[in-house]
C-alpha cells in the first residue's frame, strides 16, 4: 500500500511539473493577436467551436498578466517536483531490498539512485520535451492546458491574495513586460521588433531627450532683414528657424523659409518700404511651447493634430531650454533619418593640396596638432569642431572661418537633420590670411557664397 501511494505520488509530481513547464513555454512564447485570431475563428469561423472558444478565453486570461503567471506555474511546479523527488526517494528505499547480513540499505546509495532517476526524469520528461513543446506550439499547448493553468493559477492568486496584499500593475510596468516580449519574439523580424519597442518605451521618453539643446539652436533676431534671413536659411540648411528678441528667452515666433522666399520675391504692395528690408519679425509665425517634462508620445500626437512640426522647449524656470522638432521625434521610432544629401561622415584626414586637409569635426584637438606639427591645447573643447566654435562665439555654419593658433579653419559641410558640423578644411596661416585677423565672412573673394551640400528641409 506504502509502495502504492509513493509510486502515485511520484508520478502526479512530474506529470504535473511537465504540465506546467510546457504550460510556462508557451505562455513565454504566445502573442494576443495569435490567441484573438484562434478566438475569432472558434466563434465566427466556418465551423463555430464554443469549447474551443471557451478555452481561448481562458488562455487570453492568463496572458493579461504573464510575469505573475508565470510565476505562479513555477512556484506550483518546483513544489510538484520536490515532492516527486521525495516519494522517489522513498520509493527506491522501499525498493532495495536489505542485505543479507540484516543492516539497513546505506542511506547515501538510496540518495544517489534517487537522484539518478529524478534527474532522467526531470530533465527528459519535465524541462526538456514539454518546454520544447511549449515553445514550438505555444497556442495548442495554451488550449489544450488553459482549463488546468486556469485552475492552478486562481488557485495560487487567492494564497497570495491572502498572505500578502497585492499592488495594481502600473502602465509603465505593463509596457516594459510588452517590450520585453516583442523582444523575446521570434516571430517579427529584428527591424520590426525593434520598431515595436521603440513604439511601447516612446511614452517612457520626455521631450529634454531628443530636443536640440538651447546652445545648438540657431536663432534671428527679430530686427534682422529678410534679405540676412534667407541667407541664413541657405547657410544653415534649415527651413524653419526661431526668431527672437533681446535675448534667447524672448522668442518672438518662428520664421519659415517659404514666407520669407515669398515676401521677399512676391511681395504685397502694403507701404512697408522695400520687402528685402523688412524685419524678420513681419513674417515670422506664432510659436508652440512645450515643457521639458512632456512625454513625446503626447507631443507627437499634438504635433500630428496642430500640423506644427517645430515647438520651443521650456523648462521648470520660465526659460528656453532648446527646441524639438517633429523629426526629432520620428527618429525615437525609426532611427537616425538622412537625405540624398547626405554622405558617408569622414573619418581620417584627407589631404587636399600642399599643406590643406580636410578633416572631421570630432577630430581631437591634439590630433589636429599633431598633424600641422603644433602645440594645440584648449582646456575648453576637445574637438576641432568645438575649437571653431569657440572662436566664432556661436555655432559654426558652412562657410564660416576664423584662425586660431596659426590655422586657418573652415567650415565645410553640416549634415543630418541638426544640420551638425561635419567637416572642416585646415590650412597654416598664409601672409595673406593674417591682415583678416579674425572671422571671415562665408562669401569667396568673388563676393560670391560658397556652394552649399544641403537644401533647406526641416
Amino acid at each position: 500500500m506504502t509502495v502504492s501511494l509513493l509510486a502515485l505520488a511520484a508520478l502526479v509530481g512530474f506529470v504535473l511539473a511537465s504540465v506546467l513547464s510546457a504550460g510556462e513555454a508557451a505562455l513565454l512564447r504566445v502573442t494576443r493577436s495569435g490567441l484573438a485570431e484562434c478566438l475569432a475563428d472558434a466563434e465566427h469561423g466556418p465551423e463555430p467551436d464554443p469549447r474551443r472558444a471557451g478555452r481561448a478565453r481562458s488562455a487570453l486570461a492568463l496572458v493579461v498578466e504573464p510575469t505573475a503567471t508565470v510565476a505562479s506555474f513555477a512556484l506550483v511546479r518546483v513544489t510538484a517536483e520536490v515532492v516527486a523527488i521525495a516519494a522517489a526517494t522513498l520509493l527506491v528505499q522501499q525498493a532495495i531490498p536489505d542485505p543479507p547480513s540484516g543492516d539497513p540499505v546505506p542511506e547515501l546509495l538510496v540518495m544517489l539512485i534517487a537522484l539518478a532517476a529524478g534527474l532522467g526524469v526531470g530533465v527528459l520528461f519535465v524541462r526538456v520535451s514539454p518546454r520544447a513543446l511549449g515553445f514550438r506550439r505555444p497556442v495548442h499547448v495554451l488550449l489544450a492546458l488553459a482549463p488546468a493553468l486556469t485552475v492552478i493559477s486562481r488557485g495560487v492568486a487567492r494564497l497570495t491574495r491572502l498572505s500578502v496584499p497585492r499592488a495594481p500593475s502600473s502602465p509603465e510596468e505593463h509596457r516594459r513586460d510588452v517590450a520585453y516580449r516583442v523582444g523575446e519574439s521570434e516571430d517579427l523580424e529584428e527591424e520590426d521588433r525593434e520598431l515595436v519597442r521603440s513604439a511601447i518605451e516612446l511614452a517612457d521618453t520626455i521631450v529634454r531627450e531628443v530636443m536640440v539643446p538651447r546652445t545648438d539652436m540657431i536663432t534671428v533676431a527679430a530686427g534682422t532683414p529678410l534679405t540676412k534671413v534667407l541667407r541664413l536659411f541657405l547657410r544653415s540648411g534649415f527651413s524653419r528657424v526661431p526668431v527672437v528678441g533681446e535675448s534667447v528667452d524672448d522668442v518672438v515666433g518662428v520664421a519659415y523659409l517659404k514666407d520669407v522666399v515669398a515676401a521677399v520675391h512676391w511681395p504685397v504692395e502694403d507701404g512697408a518700404g522695400p520687402a528685402g528690408l523688412r524685419p524678420a519679425a513681419d513674417v515670422a509665425r506664432e510659436a508652440v511651447f512645450v515643457p521639458e517634462s512632456k512625454p513625446v508620445d503626447d507631443l507627437l500626437r499634438e504635433m500630428q493634430t496642430s500640423a506644427s512640426h517645430i515647438a520651443l522647449v521650456v523648462d521648470e524656470y520660465g526659460g528656453i531650454a532648446g527646441l524639438v522638432t517633429i523629426e526629432d521625434l520620428l527618429e525615437e521610432l525609426v532611427g537616425e533619418l538622412t537625405d540624398e544629401h547626405d554622405t558617408v561622415a569622414v573619418q581620417e584626414p584627407e589631404e587636399l593640396s600642399d599643406g590643406e586637409f580636410r578633416v572631421p569635426a570630432r577630430m581631437p584637438v591634439d590630433e589636429l596638432g599633431e598633424l600641422f606639427d603644433l602645440r594645440l591645447d584648449d582646456d575648453d573643447v576637445d574637438t576641432t569642431g568645438g575649437l571653431l566654435a569657440k572662436a566664432l562665439g556661436k555655432v559654426p555654419l558652412a562657410g564660416s572661418a576664423a584662425e586660431v593658433s596659426g590655422l586657418h579653419l573652415t567650415a565645410e559641410r553640416v549634415e543630418g537633420r541638426r544640420k551638425q558640423l561635419a567637416t572642416l578644411v585646415v590650412r597654416r596661416v598664409s601672409p595673406v590670411d593674417g591682415d583678416n585677423g579674425g572671422e571671415t565672412g562665408p562669401f569667396d573673394a568673388a563676393g560670391h557664397p560658397p556652394k552649399y551640400e544641403k537644401e533647406a528641409h526641416a
